[in-house]
């Protein structure tokens, strides 16, 4: 017997104390408009591949504690004409002006520039530039 064909959409799911706040920040990093979700504690950023990064607050009576840990998000862009490592540079900045905290400087690898930092919540964020 044939099983139809059922659509699967991914999405990444990040608990955030400020949803709105933090969709705000993904959303001006990507250059998205993030969308209202299915609740008034639920935010939607567009993700580039596809799907979406769900923002939420959770439950009083299910809690996300802030934990460190070895999953991050990571964004990606192109070079342009003026460098990998302009391109980064200019990338951190807009991301410091919207909350996010510098972990680690820029460095130049064999595979692009990237950067660590911390989102405004404190969640890891690699800013990667391929060249």
């Amino acid at each position: 017997a044939l099983v139809a064909a059922v659509e699967v959409m991914s999405s990444l799911v990040l608990a955030a104390d400020d949803p709105a706040a933090l969709a705000s920040f993904y959303g001006a990093l990507l250059e998205v408009e993030p969308l209202p979700g299915l609740s008034s504690s639920h935010w939607r950023v567009p993700w580039p591949a596809g799907g979406f990064l769900e923002l939420y607050a959770p439950s009083s009576s299910r809690p996300q504690p802030r934990q460190p840990g070895r999953l991050a998000l990571s964004l990606q862009r192109q070079a342009d004409g003026t460098g990998a490592v302009a391109v980064l540079n200019g990338w951190i900045t807009a991301a410091l002006g919207l909350g996010a905290t510098l972990q680690e400087p820029s460095r130049q690898e064999s595979f692009g520039a990237e950067a660590w930092l911390l989102d405004p919540e404190g969640n890891r964020l690699l800013l990667l530039v391929l060249p």
